[in-house]
This record gives structure tokens, C-alpha cells and sequence, in this order.
């Protein structure tokens, strides 16, 4: 594909930013920073002039009390304390935190359970979370006394009341909480009445209005390949958000075989199929998200015809013989762009 892009930022994730190769006079904001373990990049065009640190400070707060809901690495944050509970007994929990497990569990029923917020100990016992990578595969016997506390179903959602059917149940929103924060900032943005942004957290994104000059944001998802990275697709997804989801740069491999980090939480083993990986264009990057750690858990052939019955946007790159081929939605042809 003969490129006529300049890449905006370096790689970020599975997905980067492109724009046209004539420049602009017309200068807006670019803020970024660190949130989630990660990066994050702004970058909008005001229509009328805003203090860019009245901007970043509401944005960095904003993503603090998100952490402080939803991140496992706080000792005292709220799902850190819901993990610790040795109760089955409901727990008051703010209206973020309450939105996303009510999203996730939604998410969960409609992906046939492949999103599950519940699978982190089976995600620890394969060698993928933050413990060191077992000597030794683990057992049917191991995987199986985990069943009492994993599934979304363990999980019970009142309002902001959050409780367990097992002390032993826990949860990890990472499958989702990055596209939530997208959304956060999004959010930040509009408060200012600013209509024309681009959000990206670690490779998730959520895009609304255009640069100057009418010209529309252009963002790629990138090829599936480990070593070098360059551009699989340019899109222009109106406004919308995009999120990527795929097991090229993270698995281990034990006795020749390749064992993905993405645990399928129906068979509690990583997944097998040959989806490189997956694009969800969506109305906000909470779903987009979710949904792209749901359809590459299902794989390509699951995958594609659940999204197709649903309708959603989708863009999935499939190991083969030659290479790669591509397939996508109808519900995506819209966002494709071609050079």
C-alpha cells in the first residue's frame, strides 16, 4: 500500500495514529501522561482558547479516582477490597466501578461467557498474571478446584451493591477498564466543550469531530507481527472509539508448544484458534474494549458469526499458511479507507 501518512505518535498498543502528510497552521492541545500501567495521549482543538492545564489537571484527577476504584495494584482501592473480602455480604461501591462490572457482566452474557472479569485465577495459575510463570503446566485437578470461584456468574450486582457468592471470588477489570478510561477523559473533554478530540490509552481509543480544516482523524490498527511493527489498516471511524485485542507479543512457550495469554474462561485454558487479532469499532471504548478481549477469546470463527448476528464492527486478522488474511463485518465496511 503506497502510504501517504505521517505517523502521528510512535506505536502505542495494538493500534496508532496517522494523519495527513500536509501540515496545518492550526495548532490544538497535546496532552499525555501515565494512568493504568500505561500511556495516555490527547490530543483536541478547541474551538475556543482553554487553559491546556485546566484541561490535563481535571483529565489526571479524573483517572486517579478511576485508579483508586479499579486498580488491583492499589492495596486500598475499592476492587482490591472487594478481592479481600472474606464475605459473601454486599459492598457499597462508587458509580464508575458499578458501571463496568455492570458492563462487563452484560458483556459476558451476550459473548456466551467469553468475557469473564472473574477468570484472574486461572489467568495466575496458567503463569500470566503478576506471579512468575509455573515450572509445570497446570493440572485438570488444579484447574477444576478453581470452578467454585470463577465465573461471572459468582458475581451479584445491586445498583452499587457488589457481592459473591464465594469469599474466594475475584475480579480483575483489565479486559475492560483501559476503554473505560478512555471514555473518563472523553468525558473531561466535552465538560469543556471541546467537540474535537482524539483519546488513547495504551492502544485504545475513542475519536469525536475532526482537525482543523474539516479534515477527519485517521487511525490504523497495525499488523500482527511480533518483531516489527507497521500499518495492516487505515480507518476513519467517525465518532466512534476502536480498540484491538490480540496474543502475538504475549505467551510462553513449554515442550513446543505456544500457550497464549488469553485464557478462554469456558475451557480454563489458553486459547488455541489462529486469530492473530481482533478491531471493534463501537459507540464508546467501554464496549469497544470489552468486546475485542471477548471476540478473540471465541476465536475466528465464533467470533466473526456472533458479531455478525449481533451487528457489531469488527476486523479480524487470521493466521494462515501464506501469512495473513483478513476478515471483517459488514457493520465495518464503513470505517475502512483505502490509499
Amino acid at each position: 500500500m503506497k502510504m501517504i501518512l505521517k505517523i502521528w505518535l510512535a506505536l502505542i498498543g495494538l493500534a496508532f495514529f496517522v494523519s495527513c502528510s500536509e501540515q496545518n497552521k492550526e495548532q490544538g492541545a497535546h496532552l499525555q501522561g501515565r494512568t493504568m500501567g500505561t500511556t495516555y495521549n490527547v490530543r483536541y482543538y478547541p474551538q475556543q482558547p482553554i487553559d491546556s492545564k485546566l484541561v490535563q489537571d481535571k483529565i489526571d484527577l479524573s483517572l486517579l479516582q478511576l485508579n483508586q476504584q479499579m486498580s488491583t495494584y492499589i492495596p486500598d482501592s475499592q476492587i482490591s477490597q472487594f478481592n479481600k473480602m472474606q464475605s459473601t455480604e454486599p459492598m457499597q461501591i462508587d458509580d464508575g466501578f458499578a458501571y463496568v462490572v455492570d458492563q462487563a457482566i452484560e458483556l459476558a452474557k451476550l459473548s456466551q461467557g467469553a468475557l469473564d472479569i472473574t477468570v484472574g485465577p486461572l489467568v495466575n495459575l496458567w503463569g500470566f498474571g503478576p506471579d512468575k510463570k509455573p515450572t509445570q503446566l497446570p493440572s485438570d485437578q488444579q484447574l477444576g478446584q478453581i470452578d467454585d470461584y470463577v465465573g461471572i456468574n459468582k458475581l451479584l450486582l445491586d445498583g452499587n451493591q457488589l457481592s459473591k457468592t464465594d469469599p474466594r471470588v475475584t475480579i480483575d477489570l483489565s479486559a475492560i477498564a483501559k476503554g473505560y478510561g478512555v471514555d473518563v477523559v472523553a468525558e473531561v473533554l466535552e465538560s469543556f466543550e471541546i467537540d474535537n478530540y482524539l483519546v488513547e490509552i495504551g492502544g485504545e481509543m475513542r475519536l469525536k469531530g475532526h482537525k482543523p480544516q474539516k479534515q477527519s482523524w485517521l487511525v490504523a490498527i497495525e499488523k500482527p507481527q511480533s518483531l516489527e511493527r507497521s500499518v495492516q489498516q487505515v480507518l476513519n471511524v467517525g465518532n466512534n472509539a476502536l480498540a484491538t485485542s490480540g496474543d502475538y507479543r504475549n505467551y510462553f512457550e513449554q515442550d513446543g508448544i505456544r500457550y497464549s495469554h488469553t485464557i478462554d474462561p469456558i475451557t480454563a485454558k489458553p486459547i488455541r484458534h489462529k486469530l492473530a487479532s481482533v478491531s471493534v469499532v463501537a459507540e464508546n471504548c467501554t464496549l469497544a474494549d470489552g468486546w475485542a478481549t471477548a471476540l478473540n477469546v471465541l476465536g475466528p470463527e465464533k467470533g466473526y458469526k456472533l458479531a455478525s448476528e449481533l451487528g457489531l464492527a469488527v476486523y479480524l486478522v487470521i493466521k494462515s499458511d501464506e501469512g495473513f488474511e483478513v476478515k471483517y463485518t459488514k457493520a465495518f465496511e464503513p470505517y475502512l479507507v483505502q490509499f
